[in-house]
């Protein structure tokens, strides 16, 4: 009984608690004034951690410590579910350095999909109005979910079921096709989290190039990657509206409706211009050659997978991919890039001023001029954060412009594609792809929060005044 415990135990118990409460009120204090900081220190210290693990003698097959610029880009590649590696998935790392990775991935896409989805609810409990307000529009009106306990745990069941599934379908064919059946489950299991979160990654030494005509193992990838894309806000919505379009959330209905539209030119695209490259697709026939474009196209704006290698593809193709990449995937996905939805408010809002309306409108819905304001900042970000990027490598390498800007992208929209630019940099050029896929993945979701946030009210306005623009 805790009367008949002694004096000093139950002053260090209270004590204790106390130190737990003061602790707790900072915490939520903290993350309630800025909430963007809180996600930049979590996945901060994630990474510093992950790092660690990789930096262990275990986690190389060799047994040897992997350099500290090759472990941080890994697990800074791992948890923004990136994919651009350095060393080779497969030969480099043991089984424990492959199974961090993969942890690594799997956490960083949960990571994503929380602080993007639920940013502002991370202190539901104790969320002034303001917040409160955001958090709504952050899953898109879907408050009725409950406290952030049960939308974190709607987030991990969903991203559990769809990797199971990917991975029940994958297991048998690795089977069939001649792999123990524990390697075969690995394989299975390793695949599956890549392709749901969008990383890229491969335990195979050649890749998914043996497989490139394998459709039992090629579609279930682009279904997992382009699951991802989308993101948790719009998953809810298909799992709870499905097939009715039109009680669908405008979120959802730009997502989806950007996210075909991107697929279908980018096969279209695709495959007019490596059709005939005897390079990568011009010795197949017209069906591989048709299944390739598409698998090119779902990879490229997010995925990371390839069929042919990247250097091989003409220049134009080159072009096409790295604006695919910029473009991305949904907002609140584990996609990267500037996301579709930045894409298409700019696009309605370019349309509006052309028809001389003074409002941006989308399926009987007005867009509100903030949202504009914050798709201008994103675009102009990720801009200058890829022009910076360019500008440090090219004065640190000789490699052509175009192999650098197509790493830059690849880095800064989290895809994972790769001219093997990544493996043969200098050590202080792979810190600033690090820094790029660090800032992009980060980086927006940070921006966008923090102008939403700072979003205020004034009591005057001052005259108008228009410049002269174009």
């Amino acid at each position: 009984m805790a009367s008949q415990q002694p004096r000093w135990l139950r002053d260090d118990r209270h004590g204790y608690l106390r130190i737990l409460g003061s602790i707790r009120d900072f915490a939520d204090s903290f993350a309630n004034s800025s909430p963007a900081r809180l996600a930049l220190m979590i996945f901060s210290a994630v990474i510093l951690v992950f790092t660690a693990l990789l930096s262990l003698p275990m986690a190389a097959s060799d047994g040897r410590v992997t350099p500290l610029h090759d472990a941080l880009f890994t697990a800074v590649s791992a948890v923004c579910v990136t994919g651009l590696t350095v060393v080779s998935t497969a030969t480099h790392w043991s089984f424990f350095g492959q199974f961090v990775i993969i942890l690594g991935i799997f956490i960083g896409g949960l990571g994503t999909l929380t602080l993007a989805s639920l940013l502002a609810l991370i202190v539901s409990r104790r969320l002034g109005v303001r917040g409160k307000l955001l958090a709504q529009a952050a899953l898109n009106n879907a408050s009725r979910l409950g406290e952030i306990g049960t939308l974190l745990r709607i987030v991990i069941t969903t991203s559990v079921i769809i990797e199971i599934v990917l991975a029940v379908v994958l297991v048998p064919r690795f089977l069939i096709l001649g792999e123990p059946w524990w390697l075969a489950l690995w394989h299975g299991i390793f695949y599956s989290i890549s392709a749901f979160n969008n990383a890229g990654f491969t335990p195979h030494t050649d890749g998914l190039v043996p497989y490139e005509t394998d459709l039992w193992i090629l579609t279930p990838l682009m279904v997992g990657v382009f699951l991802g894309s989308l993101g948790f806000p719009v998953i809810m919505v298909l799992v709870q509206v499905r097939h009715h379009f039109r009680k669908w959330s405008l979120h959802a209905k730009l997502t989806v409706t950007v996210s075909l539209l991107l697929l279908v030119v980018g096969s279209f695209a695709w495959a007019l211009l490596e059709w005939e490259n005897m390079n990568t697709i011009g010795e197949l026939d017209g069906a591989d050659k048709t299944i390739h474009a598409i698998f090119a196209s779902v990879m490229m704006r997010s995925g990371g997978f390839n069929l042919v290698d990247q250097t091989s593809m003409n220049t134009t193709t080159m072009l096409l991919t790295d604006a695919m990449m910029f473009a991305g995937g949904g907002s609140a996905s584990t996609a990267g890039g500037i996301k579709v939805t930045t894409i298409a408010v700019m696009f309605l809002a370019i349309v509006a001023e052309a028809r001389g309306d003074s409002e941006v409108r989308a399926w009987g819905r007005s867009i509100p001029q903030g949202a504009m304001r914050v798709a201008i900042s994103v675009i102009f970000m990720g801009a200058t954060l890829v022009l910076v990027g360019c500008g440090l490598l090219l004065a640190m390498t000789d490699e052509p412009l175009d192999k650098v800007v197509f790493e830059v992208i690849s880095a800064f929209a989290t895809c994972g594609l790769s001219t093997n630019l990544s493996a043969e940099l200098p050590p202080q050029g792979k810190y600033v792809l690090s820094a790029l896929m660090f800032t992009g993945r980060m980086g927006t979701i940070t921006l966008a929060s923090a102008l939403a946030l700072r979003q205020r009210s004034t009591l005057y306005r001052y005259p108008d005044e228009r410049p002269i623009i174009g």
